[in-house]
């Protein structure tokens, strides 16, 4: 009986809680379990897989009936380890092929090409993007390089995003070309430091600077100009992998394992715009 008994717990473990990104994903999952019984228990593991593997340790050790991880575990031996204790796990917001159990994905290589075409469309010729230092966001500017053709100026800024490191993000790319007519960020709190940094340089947005970011965080559509974006599900994410859970716990295999929800580029005011015609510097 003991050995059968299920304590009612799911284990989410996401890189931060100070950005806006994943918060929607965490509450529609905490709602979703809510309502079935189960509580969530959140761990934070920052940007480092050292970090991720010593929280995947204690959480195995609690032996919770569930258990979500924001991204693609990479550590071998963390594989190993959750493979081994033979607890259902969904992976989320990334993308693969071999999943340690279900994933919830969608490209962030697709994510960085549909951008790059987005600009090309708009005969924007000078680009430069602010990047985040992880995975994913590296993995975005992966499949925007490739779809443009050729490197771009790029500044690279420790995760998780802020506004100030938008701020310092454009300072480093208008160094390296003064010219510049647009820069894709790989958050949408980086794309408001950017646009507080442009206001304060006196460019116009999206005039002389088109801007886009990424997450479609609350605030991007009230910002002025209001912030073009790629929106990811993060409720449908949080509630699917609740479903998936539960089936589990009731003995219900799902119906496959991988499950991609796409995303969507959404054009606002901060690139409706964008200049087509070189800046000069």
């Amino acid at each position: 009986g003991l050995a059968s008994a299920r304590s009612r717990l799911v284990a989410a473990v996401v890189p931060t809680i100070s950005g806006p990104v994943f918060l929607q994903t965490v509450q529609s999952l905490t709602e979703a379990l809510d309502a079935c019984g189960y509580q969530l228990i959140l761990g934070q593991s920052g940007y480092a897989h050292s970090r991720e593997d010593a929280l995947l340790d204690a959480i195995i050790g609690r032996r919770p009936d569930g258990i979500v991880l924001t991204g693609i575990l990479h550590s071998p031996e963390g594989r190993k380890r959750l493979l081994a204790a033979g607890i259902p796990v969904v992976e989320t917001w990334d993308i693969s092929d071999r999943p340690v159990d279900m994933v919830i994905c969608f490209s962030h290589l697709k994510v960085g090409s549909a951008v790059a075409g987005y600009f090309l469309g708009k005969g924007v010729q000078r680009v430069g993007i602010a990047t985040g230092g992880d995975h994913r966001a590296l993995q975005r500017r992966e499949g925007f390089l490739s779809a443009w053709g050729r490197e771009v100026p790029t500044a690279v800024v420790p995760a998780p995003s802020s506004l100030e490191l938008g701020r310092k993000a454009l300072g480093q790319l208008l160094a390296q070309d003064p010219g510049l007519q647009a820069v894709v960020c790989s958050s949408d709190m980086l794309a408001h430091g950017i646009l507080v940094e442009a206001r304060a340089r006196g460019l116009r947005v999206p005039q002389d600077l088109a801007v886009s970011g990424f997450g479609d965080a609350e605030f991007s559509a009230h910002m002025l100009p209001s912030i073009t974006t790629v929106h990811v599900d993060g409720p449908r994410i949080g509630r699917l992998a609740a479903q998936l859970l539960m089936d589990r716990c009731r003995g219900v295999p799902p119906p496959q394992s991988v499950f991609d929800l796409g995303f969507t580029l959404i054009e606002r005011e901060s690139t409706a715009a964008a200049p087509t015609t070189l800046n000069t510097p």
